[in-house]
């Protein structure tokens, strides 16, 4: 693996080397030259970035009138949404005494570093009495981490080795939980076999929300409801279930996978060769494609209804977890990057990186770069801190 990673790093160098030397030969100018004038340019590009931070800082201070009266109306209004946003995006693990704090944050806070790095969480440890959090917009991760704090506290060894161990068997126990979940909700909605991995992806449909209603309360809302509009209306019953239970199939795959999740959805379940009502379904109910039969019109009108339902769903959560979800995705994208977690309900993103393919200078770039895009791309309020963490890990066996 090392081999092959200093392989990389050499082909990556030696192709710098070829495109200096173009651009050499192009412009006319030696490396010298070229370095002065990118060192101008770098000055300059210093000197807007400076006077930005003037304007910002002069316009902050006019604002500050309005920033007062809107604190008092927020200072009002949170004191709901905090509530709503906090039993959705934390979770709490109970403590039988105090002193476990001290215990799961470490020597010099490497216990709770460790523990942060891994499970991709937010953990939360304050003065609430025997209790700490675990926060996150990622419900599959966010589960996982409870567990795994609930394991180590009973377990008493808190340690990185023992930390990891227990993570894994915990993710191996989660894997095997939702593909028993999802034969089980096939078994019980009578609708025939189902290849295996479209069957753990339904049950991995309970660790998603979308717009604050959990995916497969609403799948299996859907399902039941096309079933009963096809039904009356002399389609398919078990073809129109089928359908329902897969329409939104995609969202179990947009937490790792890019795209969005109607062509996730769409090419998974040509894989796995389901019907051409089940993949006209996934494209009519997002407006994709015109509805082609009596199954796809229930699925889409059974959609619709779960939807607008009263309290159905929040389009504020919505549009914090999609930014969030961005804000992981753009990290993610560069070369090196193991994990990048999005933690701090957004304001912060940790991007943990290949030491082999990324040195202390790479890194800082990176980090600048990954702050870039996200200045570029994506909507926040406030400021978002990139952290690059390198790891270098040596591992060895005694035989």
């Amino acid at each position: 693996m090392k081999h092959h990673s200093n392989h990389l790093r050499k082909k990556y160098e030696d192709k710098i080397d070829e495109a200096l030397h173009n651009i050499e030969n192009c412009s006319g100018m030696t490396k010298e030259e070229a370095k002065n004038v990118l060192l101008e340019k770098v000055e300059e590009k210093s000197r807007a970035e400076i006077s930005h931070i003037v304007r910002k800082y002069e316009e902050e201070a006019k604002q500050e009138g309005k920033s007062r009266a809107n604190y008092i109306l927020a200072q009002a209004t949170s004191r709901f949404a905090g509530e709503f946003a906090h039993e959705r995006l934390t979770n709490l693990v109970h403590l039988d005494n105090d002193e476990l704090k001290g215990r799961i944050i470490g020597k010099e806070g490497r216990n709770i570093k460790a523990l942060e790095s891994l499970l991709g969480v937010d953990i939360i440890i304050d003065d609430t009495p025997n209790a700490i959090l675990v926060s996150s917009f990622n419900l599959y991760r966010r589960a996982i981490a409870t567990k795994t704090l609930q394991l180590l506290i009973e377990d008493g060894r808190i340690q990185p080795a023992r930390i990891e161990e227990i993570f894994q068997k915990v993710s191996d126990e989660f894997e095997a939980g939702i593909l028993a979940e999802g034969e089980e909700l096939i078994a019980d909605m009578n609708i025939g076999v189902m290849h295996p991995e479209l069957t753990r992806l339904i049950g991995r449909l309970r660790y998603r929300a979308s717009y604050g209603q959990n995916a497969l309360a609403h799948t299996l809302e859907v399902a039941h409801l096309a079933g009963i509009m096809a039904a009356e209306m002399g389609g398919n019953l078990i073809l129109a279930k089928r359908a329902g239970l897969l329409h939104d199939i995609g969202k179990a795959l947009t937490h790792d996978h890019d795209g969005n999740h109607v062509d996730l959805g769409a090419e998974i379940c040509r894989r796995y060769n389901e019907d051409t009502v089940v993949i006209n379904a996934i494209y009519a109910h997002h407006g994709q494609q015109e509805i082609e039969s009596i199954e796809c019109g229930a699925v889409c009108a059974a959609d619709a209804l779960s939807a607008a339902r009263p309290g159905a769903r929040r389009e504020v959560l919505e549009s914090f977890l999609k930014r969030v979800t961005e804000i992981e995705e753009i990290a993610s994208r560069h070369l090196g990057v193991k994990q990048a977690y999005a933690i701090n309900a957004g304001r912060e993103v940790r991007v943990i990186v290949n030491a082999t393919l990324v040195n202390d200078d790479e890194s800082i770039l990176m980090a600048k770069e990954i702050a870039g895009e996200i200045e570029e791309k994506v909507q926040y309020p406030g400021d978002v801190r990139v952290s690059v963490i390198r790891e270098s890990r040596a591992v060895e066996y005694a035989k």
